[in-house]
């Protein structure tokens, strides 16, 4: 196989989606679509592209794709700090002030708090200051024994959840897995809760829509609600 024929493969096997389903989505024929698998095509710089649109691959994998292909990237990767980016970033610390009194973070693919907002403080309250030096990564700082978790109730299915998003990010998911906690078990509800002390939170990812740059891209707001008037009433009246 080409290397960008591969790496396809790859993406198709990883969003579980046939030849003829992708073929279909794209517009091309299912005999191309192998040939291009395969390495017996070369696909053009558009075709990379369209396939890449409808497998839903990030935008950091999608320039690698292009230069497998033989192509320049397509996209730019801009500098957290740099001017470029202040405007969007501005906003987003905007929106973490206005999700007060309910604590919201900005994070980035790696799951580092790149901010947060004020109502954040109470949560990692007692966490070991080695864990709170930048760069600060939420996952660590929530399952590790010198972190969170002894605050947290229902340690087990958090855990479960937590390990859940970081599956594709092998060391540190591999570094999570070594740390107690017990065993994830069957959740009822609706959603999975962070009970912390006597607080209660779901929470909601929330991502730039329309992104045509690698960093914005892999910027998410995670923001967590009240899961009960209690909780409601508790961070109000802080």
């Amino acid at each position: 196989m080409s290397d960008v024929g591969q790496l396809l493969r790859e993406w198709r096997a990883d969003r579980r989606m046939s030849q003829l389903e992708l073929s279909t989505r794209a517009g091309v024929s299912t005999r191309h679509l192998s040939f291009v698998e395969t390495g017996r095509s070369r696909p053009t710089r558009d075709m990379i592209l369209r396939l890449a649109e409808q497998l839903d691959v990030p935008l950091r994998s999608r320039n690698e794709l292009l230069v497998a292909g033989g192509f320049a990237p397509a996209y730019s990767e801009s500098q957290l700090t740099g001017a470029p980016l202040a405007t969007i970033l501005q906003s987003l610390r905007d929106v973490l002030k206005g999700h007060e009194p309910y604590p919201a973070l900005l994070i980035d693919r790696q799951w580092t708090m790149i901010d947060a907002n004020d109502a954040v403080a109470p949560l990692i309250e007692g966490c070991a200051p080695w864990l709170l030096e930048p760069p600060v990564n939420v996952l660590r700082l929530s399952l590790h024994p010198d972190g969170m978790a002894p605050r947290i109730r229902n340690l087990a299915e958090w855990r479960g959840h937590i390990l859940h998003r970081a599956a594709s990010l092998k060391d540190l998911h591999a570094e999570l897995l070594s740390y107690p906690g017990g065993e994830q078990r069957p959740v009822n509800g609706l959603v999975v809760p962070l009970r912390i002390d006597d607080l209660s939170f779901f929470s909601i990812t929330s991502v730039l829509g329309t992104p045509l740059d690698v960093t914005l891209s892999e910027l998410a707001i995670e923001s967590f609600l009240p899961a009960d008037e209690t909780t409601a009433a508790a961070l109000h009246r802080r």
